[in-house]
């Protein structure tokens, strides 16, 4: 009889804190499948391991494999809480070993919410929530971030499947006749009309996102993203079309990037050296006279100065005006040229869905990693999938095991 007397992982005194933390990596490279068998990763064969499972570091953090969940408003919070639905949905995606999570769009002030029911970060009260999603991530050894946000005009709307055109009044918890952005111009006849920020306002917002910032810290989370796309309040102070403002803060290219690079070189110099720190920006206005991915070209050269580690590349969202060419990977040349001229590492968004794909555009150099966001709702073992297309032998979450033999 063989008796054990240790475990890897401790008891707790109170039983509901207990958490299985994995003995492996999940979702890292663990060999090669070649003709149905396996093959360790020496030295020679690490040279064909595909790009998808090569782990990417940035400052103190290691990323299992490039596969990064995307962020994505799951409008289930109330007063920006996260809840048990938050733990269940990050857990589970944590499960499947992506390299990274970004949870949702987290307003650094009650009014910066997208949606009456969106995720917040702007007080205190909010990070033992976080702090729960972010442990059960770590139990699965999955790197966590979260992306902060301001919604500006765009705020006060309504979960998705309530409507998408609309916004909730007061009586329902919406803050109809506090909506500001950088100019007093509607996002459209069905948005908010929102009131100009001053420049005391402006300072406010600035002091919030950094607020957030240590908050984020505080909470465990690995990184930060910063969302300055879609058409929230950072991104439509870059946009000429939504940001007419006269004052320092509109006008030129400087007045109109000035506020995110302030918010930027603020989190950057409180956050922790050895935590990344991402901005998400709208590449592309697709309007005439709008923003270009040049100006995003211009604009990611200064967030590298300032001290940023990787530029998340959409777009759209600004105008409602756009005229949108969609289709399989229409976003990474975006992500492309801003790697190639302003020198910092990108990820590659939209409509990405096959690990052939994935691999094709990490091989060419078009990104250092690749979000994907509805696929992970569609398919969130696409990570599992990527790996047997590709011909890669993963660690497995140890819960897991029983599924691997299944396919090797």
């Amino acid at each position: 009889m063989k008796v054990v007397t240790d475990l890897k992982t401790e008891f707790k005194e109170n039983p509901l804190d207990f958490l299985q933390y994995q003995s492996s990596n999940p979702g890292s490279a663990t060999g090669l499948v070649v003709e149905g068998k396996k093959i360790s990763l020496e030295e020679d064969s690490k040279k064909a391991l595909p790009l998808t499972f090569t782990p990417f570091v940035q400052r103190g953090i290691t990323f299992s494999n490039r596969i990064i969940v995307s962020p994505m408003c799951m409008y289930s919070s109330q007063d920006g809480f996260l809840t048990n639905w938050h733990i269940a949905h990050y857990g589970g995606l944590s499960m499947q070993s992506p390299g990274g999570i970004v949870v949702e769009a987290s307003a650094v002030e009650p009014h910066g919410r997208i949606s009456i029911n969106c995720a917040g970060i702007w007080k205190d009260e909010h990070i033992e929530s976080h702090k729960k999603v972010v442990d059960i991530a770590k139990s699965n050894n999955v790197k966590i971030g979260i992306q902060i946000v301001h919604s500006g005009r765009k705020g006060s709307s309504l979960p998705l499947w309530e409507s998408r055109r609309g916004i909730a009044g007061n009586s329902i918890g919406g803050w109809v006749d506090e909506v500001y952005g950088p100019s007093d111009i509607a996002f459209d006849e069905t948005s908010a009309d929102p009131k100009e920020l001053s420049v005391e306002q402006i300072e406010r917002i600035i002091q919030s996102f950094v607020n957030a910032a240590v908050r984020v810290d505080k909470a465990g989370y690995d990184f930060i993203e910063i969302h300055a796309a879609h058409g929230y309040l950072l991104s439509s102070f870059l946009s000429p079309n939504a940001n007419k403002r006269t004052d320092i803060y509109g006008g030129s290219f400087e007045n109109r990037t000035r506020i995110l690079l302030e918010i930027s070189e603020k989190v950057r110099k409180i956050f922790p050296e050895s935590k990344p720190v991402w901005v998400r920006i709208s590449c592309h206005e697709w309007i005439e006279n709008g923003w270009t991915n040049e100006d995003s070209v211009r604009l990611s050269k200064l967030l590298k100065d300032i001290g940023i580690d990787l530029i998340d590349c959409s777009s759209g969202g600004i105008s409602n005006e756009q005229v949108i060419s969609a289709g399989p990977m229409f976003q990474v040349p975006f992500a492309e040229q801003i790697r190639k001229e302003a020198n910092i590492a990108t990820g590659a968004v939209g409509m990405i869905t096959k690990p052939s794909e994935i691999e094709d555009i990490l091989q060419s150099g078009k990104s250092d990693v690749v979000f994907l966001a509805r696929q992970f709702l569609l398919e969130p073992s696409i990570v599992k999938r990527a790996a047997v297309e590709l011909g890669v032998d993963i660690a497995y979450p140890n819960q897991y095991l029983y599924a691997k033999s299944l396919i090797h």
